[in-house]
């Protein structure tokens, strides 16, 4: 139900503590919601430096979480390593309600339910299939042509779990290396013919549903460098895209924060490719960009309040990741003419290590002219290393 109260000690739990729940914390800060998080790494995480409520444990230890959810009054999710029977496990045993629901969860679990529950929801997706043999795997590149994808069905992401197989003797070794033979499931993805790939950010609960602006992404080695809003393509296809990204929303019920992306292909056809049932590196820009951040729309939905506007403050918005480019303790250097601009926004995560093509930080400038705005941003970023 709608809430029409903030009780001052409600704690908001995040399963997870990385930069996606830090940004989403500095939001529920904002309305006085107390935060804890659950960690499953050895390493002290960008959330745990913000809260005296910090649990460390293993997202496949039911005990771990319910424990922690026992303390919260709602529960969260940052990232989709943690099965749906877990989720609701730990919903039933300590009373506290999860959301995304895992109901909700188990429709997008891994990539294979995924597609399924979107294809049958109406809603095109890139081909694929479930890979359980060698010759799955020859006839996959039989049909749909070499070079094709090959991905883990659960725990990819930013490049890791993904292998792009030219024939069958690549396919064979990146299946092996995926875990194919040791029991996990193997999705096949062919390529699509894009022109421009772009993503949707939607947020829903029982108050009403907001979708954002379609932006474009730029990729390099399957990895998210940078976002425009608005996408740079004619307004019918952004248009159809948060039709699409509201109909995959309502098909799993979702209360919460989504992201979707899509493929724009070159014969004008709007393909979904993956989802996430948490705030996205795509919606990034809308901190400063819209009214509403994706973060404070997080907050809002999981808690049932109602939800802000997500209309663009300017024109343009680029947002530019800034990686890893060592490996040693961070340490952001060439940052002075981030500062520079007028109307340019630094976000570092506070990770206490970089690694060569980690997400440590993000830039984002307004402006007027989408191409200019992206030119400026790349430019004041283009010496900063982390």
């Amino acid at each position: 139900m709608a809430t029409n109260s903030l009780p001052a000690n409600l704690k908001l739990g995040f399963l997870g503590a990385g930069q996606l729940a830090r940004m989403s914390a500095l939001q529920a800060f904002r309305f006085g919601i107390q935060v804890s998080v659950f960690s499953d790494r050895s390493e002290n995480e960008p959330v745990q430096f913000m809260t005296p409520y910090s649990t460390s444990g293993s997202f496949s230890s039911v005990e771990d979480m319910i424990e922690f959810a026992k303390d919260c009054d709602v529960i969260t999710l940052e990232n989709e390593f943690i099965s749906s029977e877990i989720l609701n496990e730990v919903q039933e045993k300590s009373g506290t309600p999860v959301f995304p629901s895992p109901d909700s969860f188990a429709l997008i679990e891994n990539k294979l339910i995924e597609k399924q529950t979107f294809e049958a929801a109406g809603i095109p997706v890139t081909p694929y299939q479930l890979i359980e043999s060698n010759d799955d795997l020859k006839a996959f590149g039989e049909e749909f042509g070499w070079p094709y994808l090959l991905k883990s069905s659960k725990g990819g992401y930013d490049g890791y779990g993904n292998e792009t197989v030219k024939n069958i003797d690549s396919a064979k070794q990146a299946y092996d290396k995926l875990g194919g033979n040791s029991g996990r499931d193997i999705v096949a993805e062919a390529f699509v013919d894009f022109t421009n790939e772009i993503a949707v950010q939607v947020a829903r609960n029982e108050t009403g549903t907001v979708v954002y602006p379609c932006c474009e992404t730029v990729q390099k080695d399957h990895i998210c460098v940078a976002v425009l809003s608005p996408a740079p393509i004619d307004e019918h296809y952004r248009e159809k895209a948060q039709e699409l990204a509201v109909k995959a929303t309502e098909a799993i019920d979702g209360k919460g924060i989504f992201a979707f992306e899509f493929f724009l292909t070159k014969d004008g056809k709007i393909l979904l490719n993956e989802s996430a049932p948490r705030p996205h590196n795509s919606g990034h820009y809308t901190i400063e960009g819209t009214v509403t951040s994706q973060f404070e729309n997080h907050v809002r939905a999981v808690l049932g309040l109602p939800l802000g506007s997500s209309k663009m403050k300017v024109p343009a918005v680029a947002m530019i990741n800034l990686l890893g480019t060592h490996q040693r303790p961070a340490q952001t250097d060439e940052i002075l003419k981030a500062f520079e601009e007028e109307d340019g926004h630094l976000h570092v995560y506070g990770k206490l290590q970089s690694k060569v093509g980690r997400k440590m930080a993000h830039y984002t400038l307004l402006g007027d002219n989408l191409e200019q705005t992206y030119k400026t941003a790349m430019h004041v970023t283009r010496n900063i290393e982390i």
